[in-house]
Formats: structure tokens, sequence, C-alpha cells
């Protein structure tokens, strides 16, 4: 029997997780544990995990610069974190513990089938209240991956605690829009002072500045996309015109 999906799964891919024992070795079917991905060597070279999505977002991007394509897969897992945590706490008031050495993560593959909990996870516990449970939930996965990005691929921390806002105010605006259509407010202001609440303090604060309703985010740093072959700027991005 399949175990029941996570609170928020239904709000869309990103807010989803593949969960139960599933059929076989998650090895065997190219899953990894996420925290192998949040390894650098001691030169400084990122782990295999890491360089093939960091690869796969270049090709699809046709960007040759490594630093560009691993910004924006920064900012693309970010906003799977951020909709894992912040889905749940709004629609349930529960927040799941992932960790990273048994939350499996296959590189290749796109939302919801690029995690897996082989069983249920377990709900973590009162202390901190839903928005600190929140930011734990996340932080488990950011800092670590922060931390490799910015060392494998030299790209800004700053930058990529934008990212990482920016991702939060996008799964935000996703799950508060669907709350709103399924007759939910309650939920959708729940989930917007949660993420308010993440912006308040570091390494949010002062990424950039929410408004609302509805949620829009401006943010501080541009996370280059303009440097990808026929991109431009974001919606919240700090710039007004792309250099050059």
């Amino acid at each position: 029997m399949a175990d029941p999906p996570l609170p928020g799964s239904e709000v869309g891919p990103f807010f989803a997780l593949r969960t139960g024992p599933g059929a076989g070795d998650p090895r065997e079917q190219g899953y990894v544990p996420v925290g192998a991905a949040y390894r650098t060597t001691p030169e400084g070279v990122a782990a295999p995990p890491l360089r093939a999505r960091v690869e796969a977002v270049a090709a699809t991007l046709r960007t040759d610069e490594p630093r560009v394509a691993a910004s924006l897969a920064f900012q693309g897992f970010a906003a799977r974190v951020w909709s894992l945590a912040l889905g749940p706490a709004a629609l349930s008031g529960r927040v799941y513990n992932l960790r990273p050495d048994r939350l499996w993560w296959h590189p290749g593959r796109t939302a919801p089938d690029d995690l897996w909990w082989p069983g249920t996870p377990s709900v973590m516990g009162e202390p901190g209240g839903l928005a600190g449970q929140v930011g734990d939930a996340a932080y488990a996965q950011l800092l670590p991956l922060h931390a490799a990005v910015t060392r494998a691929y030299r790209v800004s921390g700053r930058l990529l605690w934008g990212n990482a806002a920016s991702a939060l105010a996008g799964s935000l605006r996703v799950l508060h829009d669907w709350c709103h259509a399924h007759g939910l407010p309650e939920a959708a202001e729940r989930a917007t002072e949660l993420a308010r609440a993440q912006l308040a303090h570091p390494p949010l604060r002062d990424t950039g500045t929410l408004t609302s309703p509805p949620p829009a985010f401006r943010r501080r740093t541009c996370c280059l996309y303009y440097r990808v072959p026929g991109g431009g700027l974001c919606g919240d991005c700090v710039l007004r015109r792309a250099p050059g």
C-alpha cells in the first residue's frame, strides 16, 4: 500500500514528494542521498550529483558559464525545499523533517520524481514554533548546498541567498493563489506570515522586500539569468535593465 501524500502535494509538483518504499534500491534507479550532493573535494570540486545537475541546467539553458548554471540550479532546488516546508505548514500546521542523510535525490529528474523519501517522514517537534520549524527544515538543505555552490562555482554567497529568498517568494505566490482558489484564505494568510518570518531573519534578511496582498517580492541582487542566451530580467530582479 502506498503511503499517503504529504499535505500540499495537490498544490503542484514542487510541493509534492515521492514517498513509500518503492521497488528496489534507490541507488539502482539513479538516486543518491541528497547530502552527498553538498560535499566538495579538498580542492573545492563539486560532488558528482551536484555537477550533474549544474551541467544539465547549463545544457537546458544553452549557457557555457558554469557559474550562471550553478546559480539557477541553486534557485530551482531552493524553490523545491521551500515548497516542501511551506505547503504542509500552511495547510496542516505540520512540518516534515526531511533530513539530508535520508532524503534521496535524482539530479536528472524533475519534480516531483526528483526527491524520494522511502517511507513516511516524521513530523518536526514543537520547539521553535511553526515558523522556526519551516526554517529548520529548509536550512537543513540550503546551508550545505549554499556552501557547496559558493565554494565549487565561485558564486556570491549574497547572490545565492537572494536566490533563496526569490524562491521562497515564488513558492508563496503559488501556494497563496491555490489557497484562495480553493476557499482557504486562512491558509493563504498563514503561508504569507510564515514566509515573512523567514525574510525577517538572517540569512534572508535584507535580501529584498515582500509586499502583500497579493504577495510580490523585489530582491536586492540578480540571479544572473540575463547572461543566459535569450534570457532577460526576472520580475523581481534588482536591475532595471540587463547590463550591456
